[in-house]
């Protein structure tokens, strides 16, 4: 009888876990000038497979697992907007959508220098940085690369790549269609560095049982060491437990990193308070060791790196401080800039923020 008294209170117990660790964002999607509600326009979570289309009175609801979110609002002729929530944002304010101006749009275009052979001649070498050359990323496809636009500019010696319509992307090595809506993409040929900016929406591949089997274990390698792996173990003061060690750039050698002993300390750490984050801030570059999986050894061989390397690095530059959720979302996530491991893995390993191994 007692055991049977326990476990009904451990069942009541997970319930009610349960039910704290989600909430429901509701909300309306209106046009900024006449206030009319917009039916169908697009409404989801950025790098997530939630989603949602606005009824005909412009509302939409949707479930959420606890963390932080982007919410992403897109229809067409209007502005892509762009909402910060977290669990506290059950009801949102009205989103208004703003009216694009063509016109404007047009002479940006005429006046940018649109490279007309850019696939031909950009088309590999954007695939290469934006979905990445891990052994995941040839299981990739762009299924729509005709609507990628390549510009290249000579006076800053960058080239830049924007998209009239989402990406559509197949990654069969995570199971995952992927509408990838670039902002924009740049490589800067000075400094062999690339940035791009977009917002994602996951939805599940369906497939046959082994198939979907394969899936789960490719994601958990994956996942295991990686950037959203990172700022989890980091809000639930894990770090050591799961393998990292985090060392800051020597503030007199500019080759010496020194390990942390404490990061945790309030010097670079701030705790969880009613906002449910925690806040990074770090003075110089870092390095992120992962210590429980040795680097893949594609990646060794394309950085011309030793075969006898045993942990995964990583080095960040925190331009501000950082505040990260729960379900490993941060922000502002232009603030952090990344070389090393996590830098080779790009859209083709990355997993969304609802993903749980």
């Amino acid at each position: 009888m007692k055991k049977s008294r326990f476990a009904l209170v451990v069942l009541l117990l997970a319930i009610s876990f349960a039910a704290t660790a989600q909430f429901t964002v509701i909300g309306r999607v209106v046009d900024s000038a006449t206030r009319e509600p917009m039916p169908g326009a697009s409404v989801y979570c950025q790098n997530t497979t939630i989603g949602a289309a606005t009824n005909k009175q412009g509302e939409f609801s949707l479930q959420l697992k606890s963390g932080g979110y982007d919410l992403i609002i897109s229809f067409t002729g209007y502005q892509t907007k762009q909402v910060r929530i977290n669990h506290t944002d059950e009801k949102i304010p009205d989103i208004e959508m703003i009216k694009e101006d063509k016109s404007l749009g047009e002479v940006i275009i005429k006046s940018s220098n649109e490279v007309k052979d850019g696939w031909e001649k950009y088309g590999t070498f954007f695939l290469e940085h934006f979905i990445g050359t891990t052994p995941n990323s040839a299981k990739c496809t762009l299924v729509n690369p005709e609507v990628l636009k390549f510009y290249f500019l000579k006076r800053s010696n960058k080239l830049r790549v924007l998209a009239t319509d989402p990406l559509q992307v197949e990654n069969k090595a995570l199971g995952y269609n992927m509408r990838y809506q670039l902002d924009s993409f740049v490589y800067y040929y000075n400094t062999n560095i690339s940035l791009y900016k977009g917002y994602c929406l996951y939805t599940e591949m369906d497939g046959a049982d082994s198939l979907k089997r394969q899936w789960a274990s490719n994601r958990v390698r994956a996942y295991y060491g990686s950037k959203l792996h990172f700022m989890r173990s980091y809000y639930d003061s894990t770090l050591k437990e799961d393998g990292y060690i985090i060392a800051m750039l020597d503030e007199d050698n500019p080759v010496k990193f020194n390990k942390i002993a404490d990061v945790y300390d309030t010097t670079y750490y701030g705790g969880l308070d009613s906002t449910d984050e925690i806040e990074v801030w770090y003075p110089r570059k870092l390095s992120v060791t992962y210590t429980k999986s040795k680097p893949d050894p594609e990646y060794l061989k394309q950085n011309n790196l030793p075969k006898n390397i045993a942990t995964q690095i990583t080095y960040i530059e925190l331009t501000g401080g950082i505040a990260i959720k729960g379900n490993g979302y941060f922000y502002d996530q232009r603030d952090l800039v990344t070389q090393g491991y996590w830098s080779w893995k790009n859209l083709a390993d990355q997993l969304p923020y609802d993903y749980s191994p």
